[in-house]
């Protein structure tokens, strides 16, 4: 008679001696640190985010979900004119930044003349010096050559440190260009204007727009230099929800800063995305 499989009992399966066995995982201090760190910054912005939509009007415990701070948000008149200065202010020294910016990459990266070093270390002090101070700097430089603060005062001082902002995403951008094409293209009988225009502008196109998207956040977001160059009818919108928080932080004040910590986490990806290309 012949014994079936199933008369056998199971033997418990052994690795392969060839194989070895899958390491177990590990959490090693560094992790618990590094995830202390994470939750130390993002934990205010969590509560922050949770709380604007608390049916309450004080941010100490939870009384139900609400949207009514988001519809007074929209309706307060202050808020809006503060926002629609903003996106003026960012969308205008973007587009001069933008331009500069470019020009000095461009000339940074492709001539050689004197000095040229130490136009590179005065290219960088914005982004090197503290906010306070360039925005002290920038408001003495007003006052002394008796320009009137305002709109045109901020816009002037956000195109100040955007430039290098600007200027570093683009000469980036030039390192990994290509050159054998602009020669092609002058081979074929382009001359430098047209085959700056043709072919140069469009390879640098990811660079310009993660530049561009760099400096709008930079410029929306900004406070410091902000509240320093600000003028009478032509209060940012940071400077506004400051001037909300000294009396209280009110559950609009965390949904106006909700709307602003999402753009500006969209902007932050979009550069990054383009930066890679």
């Amino acid at each position: 008679m012949k014994n079936t499989p199933s008369q056998y009992p199971s033997l418990p399966a052994f690795p392969h001696p060839c194989v070895p066995p899958s390491p177990r995982p590990h959490i090693s201090w560094l992790d618990w640190i590094t995830g202390l760190g994470y939750l130390f910054l993002y934990a205010p912005i969590l509560i922050l985010i949770v709380f604007s939509f608390n049916n309450s009007r004080f941010n100490v415990v939870w009384k139900g979900f609400t949207l009514d701070w988001y519809i007074k948000l929209f309706e307060d008149t202050k808020i809006l004119e503060a926002l629609k200065v903003s996106l003026i202010v960012a969308l205008a020294s973007t587009a001069i930044s933008l331009v500069i910016g470019t020009l000095t990459a461009w000339a940074m990266y492709r001539y050689s003349f004197k000095g040229k070093r130490i136009l590179e270390g005065v290219l960088y002090l914005p982004i090197i010096i503290p906010d306070i101070v360039m925005g002290i700097s920038l408001t003495l430089f007003f006052v002394l050559i008796k320009f009137q603060l305002g709109m045109a005062s901020i816009i002037i001082a956000h195109v100040a440190f955007n430039i290098s902002f600007v200027m570093v995403v683009v000469r980036a951008r030039l390192q990994g260009l290509d050159r054998t094409l602009e020669e092609a293209a002058m081979d074929l009988g382009a001359d430098e204007v047209t085959t700056f225009f043709k072919v140069t502008l469009p390879l640098l196109s990811p660079g310009l727009i993660a530049a561009a998207l760099l400096a709008f956040t930079l410029s929306f977001d900004d406070f410091v230099i902000s509240f320093f160059t600000a003028g009478v009818g032509a209060t940012p919108l940071p400077v506004q929800i400051y001037s909300m928080v000294k009396l209280g932080v009110s559950p609009v004040v965390n949904a106006i800063s909700t709307l602003v910590l999402i753009i500006s986490f969209i902007l932050v990806i979009l550069t990054e995305k383009l930066q890679r290309k």
